[in-house]
């Protein structure tokens, strides 16, 4: 990060962040890229460019759009959510054919349906490509909201290029697991992106000398990925702790309680720290930072959680 070549990224000048979006775009198999502050403002960047006014978005109902992002989409878009049941992380494809069908007359048009990949509250679960090629089956465009689509790709074996193939835009974070301090990218075809700089202006995401970060996540792409294996296998190791929680696909482990702020403050007595989800749930989380140690500490705070 010290030594990066830097420019102004406002004008497109910044010679790393220009490498890492096409390294990104070349590795999504998609034309271009954007290199963005952050996830969620990724993710509604592309939507604002996808989703037009009285048009509708289709999603899960406990996806990272609706339940996660502080209701940006609802200040930052003139769309509406249409969410459906999304059992294991899939969209539930025979609502949203119902809402891109619609009522001709009265219905407003579905302009995008979102699929998330990994599904964070389905406990990180992996999806296979056919998940993201189902929904492009039904017509609108698909946002691909993969965040930890690297995750999956070394869960599953399957190569980021496919598993967005059918995907209009995608988004990856190259913080979490890859090890990046900051940032995340948006790719598509060269004029979805073109329009996607103008969003990411008028949210407020231009960075200048932004290659400081870049380099960072050009060390992500080419090093983080392969160690991914490492989160999942510890992972696992904090499943075995819990009995009654969801499978463990990737780098989550996820599990019911009666009292998630008390197991919270539990586990952070004994230096371990995790989050609720929602008021039944609490959700651990393991990336570059993790190590065995610290999965054996969590683990001990674990079998003494009231």
């Amino acid at each position: 990060m010290a030594r990066a070549e830097v420019g102004d990224d406002g004008w497109g000048e910044d010679p790393t962040v220009r490498r890492l979006e096409e390294v990104f775009a070349d590795r999504l198999g998609k034309a271009a890229s954007l290199f963005l502050p952050s996830g969620t403002m990724a993710n509604q960047v592309a939507l604002r460019t996808l989703a037009g006014p009285g048009t509708l978005v289709v999603a899960g109902r406990r996806a990272h759009i609706v339940m996660s992002e502080a209701g940006a989409a609802g200040v930052n878009g003139r769309f509406q959510l249409y969410t459906v049941d999304d059992h294991e992380g899939r969209l539930d494809l025979a609502t949203a054919r119902e809402a891109v069908e619609g009522d001709v007359g009265h219905s407003p048009p579905v302009a995008v349906l979102a699929v998330e990949n990994t599904h964070m509250v389905s406990g990180g679960r992996a999806l296979p490509a056919e998940a993201v090629d189902d929904a492009a089956a039904l017509g609108p465009a698909v946002h691909l909201d993969g965040a930890r689509l690297f995750n999956t790709e070394v869960a599953l074996g399957i190569p980021v290029a496919r598993l967005a193939e059918a995907a209009t835009t995608v988004t990856c974070c190259l913080s979490k697991g890859l090890g990046a301090p900051v940032g995340s990218l948006l790719a598509g075809a060269a004029d979805v992106i073109a329009e996607a700089h103008t969003q990411r202006r008028l949210l407020g995401g231009q960075m200048r000398q932004a290659g400081i970060l870049a380099a960072a996540g050009l060390v992500a792409l080419d090093r983080g990925v392969e160690r991914l294996v490492e989160d999942h296998a510890h992972a696992r190791r904090l499943a075995e702790a819990v009995a009654e929680r969801f499978p463990v696909d990737t780098n989550m482990v996820i599990f019911a309680h009666a009292d998630p702020r008390a197991v919270v403050a539990h586990l952070a007595g004994a230096g371990v720290l995790g989050d609720g989800l929602g008021p039944r749930a609490v959700r651990l989380v393991t990336h570059a930072d993790v190590d065995d140690a610290g999965i054996d500490r969590a683990c001990r705070a674990l079998a003494t959680v009231p």
